[in-house]
């Protein structure tokens, strides 16, 4: 499936039909990765894992490179003070850090990842959220893949814009230099390379959720915070 501006966005058959080759990918390690890298495309290989026992993918043909001195994430919609930050910005707010197992929902894990950034309710605070939102949706610097969340839901404590993970910074394949955080839901929440957050009146289904995920991914199987 074709994207504007010549991204080729990868669909959820594909992305689950491809895992048992990703699976291959874990065992023969990263040189092999690079040699079918170079045979599929940057669009396929991305679904093959990487380092860190990641599986590393993306829903665009390449994955977007942004300097940290370039970085911006815009706040916009329902708020009193629309905001533009800076990676700079965001290392001068109080930071949280975590760690947590990062979980799929195709199955792959990666236990005790190290987590660093803001707490994404402290810049809703920041922005002074109007009366009037009932939640997030969240863009992507690679132009294709979005997200959503409630606002009871991004006002969790272990819901975070990280920019630091494994112990130093977002490496692009992973979503960087900033990327959104959702510890309680499987990783496909976890925005990468973040670029806005818009405050609207309305859940706005992600790329996922439109290709047949659910909104609420939660790890537990739940279907409201800590229920």
């Amino acid at each position: 499936m074709s994207e504007p501006g010549g991204q080729v966005a990868v669909g959820r058959r594909v992305f689950l039909g491809l895992i048992g080759l990703g699976a291959a990918g874990v065992v023969l390690g990263a040189g092999a990765q690079q040699k079918i890298g170079r045979v599929l495309g940057s669009g396929l290989a991305s679904l093959l894992p990487g380092g860190d026992r990641f599986q590393i993918y993306s829903v665009s043909d390449s994955f977007p490179s942004i300097s940290p001195d370039s970085y911006r994430l815009s706040v916009s919609g329902l708020v009193e003070r629309p905001v533009t930050l800076t990676l700079a910005d965001l290392e001068a707010m109080p930071s949280v850090s975590l760690v947590r197992t990062f979980q799929c929902v195709t199955g792959w894990r990666v236990p005790g990842v190290h987590w660093q950034g803001v707490r994404l309710g402290d810049v809703l605070d920041a922005v002074e959220v109007k009366p009037t939102a009932v939640a997030l949706a969240f863009d992507s610097y690679d132009g294709v893949d979005t997200e959503s969340l409630t606002l009871d839901q991004a006002r969790l404590p272990d819901v975070i814009i990280a920019y630091s993970m494994l112990g130093g910074p977002i490496a692009s394949e992973h979503g960087g230099p900033v990327r959104l955080y959702v510890a309680p839901m499987f990783g496909y929440k976890s925005l990468k390379w973040l670029s806005a957050i818009r405050v609207v009146d309305t859940v706005e289904p992600g790329y996922w959720e439109q290709n047949g995920y659910p909104a609420n991914g939660w790890l537990d199987g739940s279907t409201s915070p800590r229920a």
